[in-house]
C-alpha cells in the first residue's frame, strides 16, 4: 500500500510543480492570473473498522484554480491600452461570433477602424447618444451580449467622406470612449461594456488572457466602469500579471522537497519489500 499512496504524493508534487512552472512562464503576459493547486487526502475505512488504525490512501488533485488579484498597473501612454483596477472584465467578440471576457486591454484598431485586441476580437461597448455620451439603453440584469455593439472609430466626423479629420481619441474612467475632430467637434461613440460574474472561479480559461462563461460562473452580469464591483478603466495603462516571481520560487522549492520526500518514501518501502523477500528465501 505505502507504494501508492507515495505514488498519489509524486503525482500530486508533480502537479504541483506543473502549476507553478506555468506561473513562472507568464510572469510577463499581460493581465495573467496565477494558479493555485489545491489537494485533499484519500481516506477510505469500512463501516466496521477502527479509524484510528487507518493510515489513509494518499492525496490527489482537488483542482487547480486562478487566482484573480490585482495586478501591477503599468504606464503605456497609449490610449487604447486600457487596464481595470477592480473586479470587471473586458467583452470582446471573435470573428466567428463567440463572446469572450478579457482582462488584457491591449486594444488597438484594425483595418475597418474596429478596436480589437490581441487576438483580433472586437472591444463590445454599451450605445451612447454621440452628442452627449448619456447612454440610450442602460444595462440591467437582463442586458445580454446581443445587447452590445463593436466600437469602431471612424476617421472622419460621423464617417462623412472629405469631413473634419480625427485628432485623438480618450477613454475617461468610466469607459466612455470620445473622439476629437480637426474642427474641434467632439462625438461619443460608446462606453466600455465591463462584465462581472458570480462566481469568476467557475469561468472556464480560453489562453491569452480570456475566459468565457460557464454554468458555474453564471451569465455575466454588465455594467458601466467606476461604478461598484466593475471598477475602473485607466486609459494609457497595462495590467501586468499578478504572479510574484519570489513567492512562486519559494513554492517551486517546496514542491520539489515533497516531490524528493516521495521519492524516498518509495525508495524505503522497495528496500523493506525486498529484506522481506531475502528473509523468505
Amino acid at each position: 500500500m505505502s507504494f501508492y499512496v507515495s505514488l498519489s504524493g509524486l503525482k500530486g508534487a508533480q502537479a504541483d510543480l506543473s502549476t507553478i512552472s506555468n506561473n513562472v512562464a507568464n510572469v510577463n503576459s499581460t493581465a495573467f492570473k496565477k494558479s493555485k493547486a489545491q489537494f485533499g487526502d484519500i481516506f477510505a475505512a469500512s463501516p466496521m473498522q477502527t479509524t484510528h488504525q487507518v493510515a489513509g490512501q494518499g492525496v490527489r488533485v482537488l483542482g487547480i484554480n486562478q487566482q484573480y488579484t490585482q495586478g501591477t498597473i503599468e504606464t503605456t501612454d497609449k490610449t487604447l491600452d486600457l487596464a481595470i483596477t477592480g473586479e470587471g472584465f473586458f467583452t470582446v467578440k471573435a470573428a466567428d461570433g463567440t463572446v469572450g471576457y478579457t482582462r488584457n486591454g491591449a486594444f488597438a484598431v484594425d483595418d475597418d477602424r474596429y478596436a480589437v485586441d490581441t487576438t483580433g476580437a472586437r472591444m463590445q461597448v454599451l450605445a451612447v447618444d454621440p452628442q452627449t455620451g448619456t447612454l440610450t439603453a442602460a444595462p440591467t440584469s437582463a442586458t445580454t451580449p446581443a445587447d452590445l455593439t463593436d466600437l469602431q472609430i471612424p476617421t472622419t466626423l460621423d464617417g462623412v467622406a472629405n469631413g473634419p479629420q480625427l485628432t485623438s481619441v480618450g477613454v475617461n474612467k468610466a469607459g466612455l470612449v470620445s473622439a476629437i475632430y480637426a474642427d474641434g467637434t467632439t462625438r461619443y461613440l460608446g462606453q466600455v461594456a465591463m462584465a462581472s460574474f458570480n462566481s469568476m472561479e467557475g469561468l472556464r480559461q480560453q489562453g491569452n488572457a480570456h475566459w468565457s462563461a460557464t454554468v458555474a460562473s453564471g451569465s455575466p452580469i454588465f455594467g458601466t466602469a467606476n461604478q461598484g464591483m466593475y471598477g475602473s478603466v485607466n486609459s494609457g495603462s497595462l495590467e501586468r500579471s499578478n504572479v510574484d516571481i519570489t513567492d512562486e520560487l519559494v513554492a517551486l522549492i517546496a514542491a520539489q522537497r515533497n516531490f524528493q520526500a516521495n521519492s524516498k518514501a518509495i525508495e524505503a518501502a522497495n528496500t523493506l519489500t525486498t529484506t522481506i523477500v531475502n528473509m523468505r528465501t
